[in-house]
């Protein structure tokens, strides 16, 4: 085992939990801009919410709540899409000592139950009336809720007036009796397979991560003296979302909600909010650089933009060489180039000059084309186990197609088997009601991840895959999928990839395509909008996917090659179960639902083991 690490990480949270911030912030800066929510008068518009008035309607909750009969300890469920209200209900929750279990909105019932009940869940607040009847028809004898309120029926409100008469000094003992190794979230893993486990984060984990992304990263944030802003549209049910909320509220930074994150939604929301940072995930990068070359071709410029983005990449490549030391960085030529195309910040609302990417490996291509333009990507890796990034890109040394090195206070050890494992402050406390599979992960300190990867020679950590994801043919050849999937996500007509062939006798992929993208390509072929189902036998749709399909297997050996691929009508969506809340493929749902699909690639094939 080979490995790197940095010991010098922020000061560990003494005494105290994450809601003491607020209360602190209120006090020493009560009319900074903490927050702002979506207008009520204004559509589009923003709402300051000053840090002392977001501590008085936490401050109101917590009373409600205790009102309420929930005590210290005491575990509620919030399942809903990032709202401003989650933020307030959360921190509210930390005030009394209480621990909060986030639930993704689009569970099932199954999940739900299965929540509810290993968690002994003891009240949940939904985000509307269907979560409601979702919670209603998972709740049986097994589970303990006594209560439940809708956010879209005004539960602040009603906590609010529950609460009256309790005083302020009650809710400030339970906030003071918190201690930094209690349990401030039960998050549930989002599971690519298997039953979701409760990861143990504590005050702690999460006030450690915060505090060394603030202490590391917080100069990248926003220009000199302006207030750093960021847009969180990432769903608070996950670690990501759920560290980029705490972080802010720790770091003195402007907070808003996005709940909608399809491009749709989300594009106008950036631009009216214009954030100076941006947390964001591979998927969503990819959508954007993509949405953007479409509206280029749109008007006519699509060759003016391919020129754009071929500038941008080679102008990236030329920084990131000058910044390792082996090269001289952009000549003047390249420079007024990158100038002239120095256009895509506008899309993110005019202020973003520098990213942060998380949840999946961002390729190569994607972080060199936003950094050419004006917004470098620092690409990170982390898991729910470990409160967020345990290793990032360092300011100024980024390294594309890596995920960084080991945060402060971190260590990444690579085992004999290729696996990556991790050690820090930021590692969670274990399993809820698991401690086989905590034995399994936890080894001496190390935190086994799962995934694989190497370290380069400067110490940057590469994700190779994940061991479970590793595909075995029937002729002994191991494929690690990401590669392929990574390089065919990169034509626009392509929203996803999954490539399959365990025990089969060669490489075969599914696909979908970007119903938008889809749209647009028929618009520029003069062709009517047909049905998908239609298209996915189209000659002419095939043989564009055929094309990025011989390319991305010039990246790989033969033996590790796409052979046959099918196209499917549709996207897989975290809707029918098929992604998780961080936008990653669901590998053994989606081949369950497409076994047939499966089957039909290799109905062909001449198999000798099947012969015989």
């Amino acid at each position: 085992m080979h490995g790197m690490g940095d010991p010098s990480g922020a000061e560990p949270l003494a005494t105290g939990g994450l809601a003491d911030s607020v209360y602190e912030s209120a006090a020493r800066t009560p009319d900074l801009v903490q927050l702002s929510r979506n207008s009520t008068m204004e559509p589009g518009g923003w709402e300051p919410v000053t840090a002392e008035r977001f501590r008085s309607e936490v401050l109101a909750v917590a009373k409600g709540f205790l009102g309420s009969g929930i005590r210290f300890g005491d575990r509620v469920a919030l399942m809903s899409r990032t709202r401003y209200e989650w933020t307030v209900l959360a921190y509210a929750l930390w005030s009394l000592g209480a621990e909060v279990v986030p639930v993704y909105p689009t569970s099932s019932i199954e999940q739900v139950r299965w929540i509810l009940y290993d968690a002994q869940v003891r009240a949940i607040v939904v985000e509307h009336e269907n979560h409601a009847m979702t919670v209603a028809a998972a709740s049986d004898a097994q589970t303990q809720l006594t209560a439940i309120w809708q956010m879209d029926t005004d539960c602040v409100a009603a906590l609010t007036d529950q609460g009256l008469g309790i005083s302020d000094d009650l809710i400030h003992r339970h906030r003071r009796a918190v201690r930094p190794e209690q349990v401030a979230a039960i998050s549930y893993t989002s599971g690519t397979t298997g039953t979701p486990k409760g990861c143990l984060v504590t005050h702690a984990n999460l006030a450690a991560e915060c505090d060394v992304l603030l202490a590391g990263w917080g100069g990248i944030l926003a220009e000199p003296g302006e207030q750093p802003s960021v847009l969180n549209f990432l769903p608070v049910a996950h670690i990501y979302g759920l560290m980029v909320a705490v972080a802010c509220l720790r770091g003195g930074i402007r907070l808003g909600h996005q709940p909608d994150l399809t491009p749709e939604a989300l594009l106008p929301a950036l631009v009216s909010f214009r954030p100076t940072f941006l947390f964001a995930v591979p998927y969503i990068l990819e959508k954007i650089l993509h949405k953007a070359r479409r509206t280029a071709e749109d008007a006519g410029h699509v060759r003016l933009f391919d020129r754009a983005a071929d500038v941008a990449v080679r102008y990236a490549e030329a920084v990131e060489r000058q910044s390792i030391g082996s090269g001289p960085g952009p000549g003047p030529a390249l420079k007024l180039l990158h100038a002239v195309y120095d256009k895509l910040r506008a899309v993110l609302g005019g202020r973003v000059r520098n990213a942060v990417s998380g949840g999946s490996t961002l390729r190569r291509e994607v972080g060199l084309f936003f950094a050419g333009t004006g917004v470098t990507v620092y690409d990170g890796y982390g898991l729910t186990e470990t409160a967020g990034a345990i290793t990032a890109q360092p300011p100024g040394a980024v390294r594309f197609g890596t995920v960084g090195r080991p945060l402060p206070g971190s260590a990444v050890h690579i085992a004999q088997d290729g696996e990556v494992w991790v050690r820090g402050d930021t590692v969670f406390a274990g399993y809820l009601n698991n401690p086989k599979a905590t034995e399994a992960v936890l080894r001496d300190g190390w935190f086994a991840t799962g995934d694989v990867g190497r370290l380069d020679d400067e110490g940057y950590l590469v994700i190779t895959g994940r061991k479970k994801d590793v595909i075995i043919t029937s002729g002994g050849k191991s494929v690690a999928p990401l590669v392929l999937e990574e390089q065919l996500r990169h034509h626009p007509l392509i929203s996803q990839c999954l490539v399959v062939g365990d025990n089969q006798p060669y490489i075969a992929a599914l696909i979908t395509v970007d119903p938008e993208a889809l749209a647009h390509w028929q618009r520029l072929k003069g062709r009517a909008p047909a049905d998908r189902s239609a298209m996915t036998e189209d000659d002419e749709l095939r043989a564009q996917i055929q094309r990025a399909v011989s390319r991305a297997n010039t990246r790989v050996s033969r033996a590790e090659s796409i052979r046959a691929f099918r196209i499917l009508p549709n996207e897989f969506t975290m809707a029918d179960g098929l992604m998780t809340p961080s936008l990653k493929l669901r590998r053994r749902a989606i081949t369950g639902a497409y076994a047939a699909d499966i089957e039909a690639l290799y109905a062909r094939a001449e198999d000798p083991l099947r012969t015989r």
